[in-house]
């Protein structure tokens, strides 16, 4: 087979995965590739496209491309809401999630927000793209060969290591403003917290506890007790925090 070029321009933010940082690459190919694989080589994961246009009209990852082509690639952020509405090649209203092992915080400030977030510090990259796969969530991470992986489907690749401004871009990535419960979710272990009586707790409360609290909440897998003390404050705290952040990104202007 004759070599030929194929032409690609990365719209919005996606430069920032590519080595170059320019907006256009050209490619010489000699075989039929699908355009997932053409894009990947290039360094951008597949989840942070949502749309894809071989000479201006759209196709999916699996087109595969054996002339001469211009293709654009667009991340979420930079497609008008009404530019091909029926071949958008991400879904935005996820609710489940899995992060890796190095997103502890990101994990936990999740959790905080009532969101579900399956997270296991010592799990290996096959076990995450098999939990993204099968309990059909999206993959959070900061490793973005992990997220070329064929068997996960959704993901997001956090661009920042700051745990605050990670938070900030999942909320804002998946739609999540309408979804957050706050303080409804164990933060140890994922399960929806459930009341308790006190007398049922009572043994699992140090003796202060017992004297000043009468409202408490067990989580029913850890069996982890929760009571509003003085750890409440710096947990309102947190959350007014993420909630202010997100107010600012929202409005154009850098997390603080």
């Amino acid at each position: 087979m004759m070599a030929f070029s194929v032409r690609l321009t990365f719209h919005g933010d996606l430069p920032f995965f590519l080595r170059s940082k320019s907006a256009r690459l050209e490619r010489q190919l000699t075989e039929r590739t699908s355009v997932k694989d053409i894009i990947e080589a290039c360094g951008v994961p597949h989840t942070e496209i949502d749309l894809i246009l071989k000479d201006g009209k759209p196709v999916d990852f699996a087109r595969v491309i054996g002339t001469e082509s211009d293709i654009d690639v667009f991340p979420i952020e930079a497609v008008s809401v009404t530019a091909f509405p029926e071949k958008r090649l991400q879904v935005l209203n996820i609710r489940k999630f899995v992060a890796d092992g190095h997103l502890g915080k990101l994990a936990r400030d999740l959790r905080l927000l009532g969101i579900d977030v399956v997270y296991d510090r010592h799990a290996e990259d096959g076990q995450l793209a098999m939990i993204s796969k099968t309990e059909d969530r999206a993959l959070l991470t900061r490793d973005r060969r992990l997220l070329m992986y064929g068997s996960v489907r959704h993901g997001c690749y956090l661009k920042s290591q700051h745990p605050l401004e990670q938070t900030v871009q999942v909320i804002k990535r998946f739609n999540l403003g309408s979804a957050l419960t706050p303080l409804t979710r164990c933060l140890r272990c994922n399960a929806v917290l459930e009341a308790a009586e006190k007398a049922k707790i009572v043994d699992q409360l140090e003796p202060l506890t017992k004297i000043y609290y009468d409202q408490f909440r067990r989580c029913p897998e850890c069996r982890q007790v929760y009571w509003p003390g003085s750890h409440l404050e710096k947990l309102q705290k947190r959350i007014e925090a993420i909630r202010t952040a997100t107010m600012v990104q929202a409005k154009g202007k850098p997390v603080l």
